[in-house]
């Protein structure tokens, strides 16, 4: 095993050994919110929109001087009207019919586009101002087959192996730049288990995603997340979050610590693929 390898492991142990550490999400939760008015979805329209983030009415774009993207897809919000009707009564006292009026509430719905689906209109969530490390961005450059990464969803980090595709929040929604590129290296080392690539996924996409299976390809994102860090330089500033993601990890595997060199055996292998680092089992020039 590598330097970095032997450092990372020790690292995390040495947190470990500090007790039960909280894991923090690293970037504030954005709900869904109308992009003119900035007043949040409620009820079950929050469950009804796909993502956080700014929506927009297909007036609203046009007003706004934007265009929707080729192949989007419209999502539906829903409220209630109030309705008036007349309704015919028979008066108990003289028996005559009367007509009242009766107050009502109607469904109605209206269809909105994400943000991300649109072109041609700004974004006006509430960011901060991160420089990029030089460090990390040369990793993420030199990692020549990999994945898109789209920042679409403000709410969620995620790699989806069905469209190879990585998703994270804008780095301006983080609280710390140090926790956006170990989140982006957290999903860059789930990419890399695509059949294309490792193979850690093997015949079905989905297979590392399940079961204990699912728990031990989380351990090897978050370890090959926080070895990349460790070559970027920003290790220090990112072990306890990543050691407390592992310990949340393993109890799905009886706190069974052996899992984590397994783990590390795997996440060594995806961090030498990011880094173009041939293993030696790959490069026979190297054993002689």
């Amino acid at each position: 095993m590598s330097k970095v390898h032997d450092i990372v492991l020790e690292r995390i142990f040495q947190q470990m050994e500090r007790g039960e550490i909280p894991w923090k999400k690293g970037w504030a939760d954005t709900p869904p919110i109308n992009y003119i008015t900035r007043k949040p979805y409620t009820g079950i329209n929050v469950l009804l929109l796909s993502k956080g983030g700014e929506y927009l009415t297909f007036q609203q774009i046009q007003q706004l001087g934007g265009r929707i993207k080729k192949g989007a897809k419209a999502e539906i919000v829903v409220f209630f009207k109030p309705y008036t009707k007349i309704i015919e009564e028979v008066d108990p006292e003289t028996g005559e019919i009367v007509e009242k009026e009766k107050e009502s509430l109607v469904l109605k719905y209206y269809h909105v586009f994400h943000l991300s689906d649109t072109e041609g209109i700004p974004s006006k969530l509430k960011k901060k101002e991160h420089n990029p490390l030089q460090e990390a961005e040369k990793i993420i450059a030199g990692y020549k087959d990999a994945p898109k990464i789209t920042h679409d969803n403000p709410n969620e980090a995620y790699y989806n192996a069905v469209k190879d595709l990585i998703n994270i929040p804008d780095k301006g929604l983080f609280y710390d730049i140090h926790e956006y590129y170990s989140t982006l290296f957290h999903e860059i080392i789930h990419s890399t288990g695509h059949p294309k690539r490792l193979n850690r996924f093997k015949e079905n996409e989905k297979s590392a995603f399940a079961a204990d299976s699912y728990s031990l390809e989380e351990l090897v994102a978050e370890i090959g997340a926080a070895m990349l860090c460790q070559h970027a330089g920003i290790v220090e500033k990112t072990i306890k979050n990543s050691t407390a993601y592992i310990q949340s990890w393993l109890k799905h595997l009886q706190n069974n610590k052996m899992m984590i060199f397994t783990a590390a055996g795997r996440a060594q292998k995806a961090v030498d693929y990011v880094l173009g680092i041939k293993s030696e089992e790959e490069n026979p020039e190297e054993q002689a």
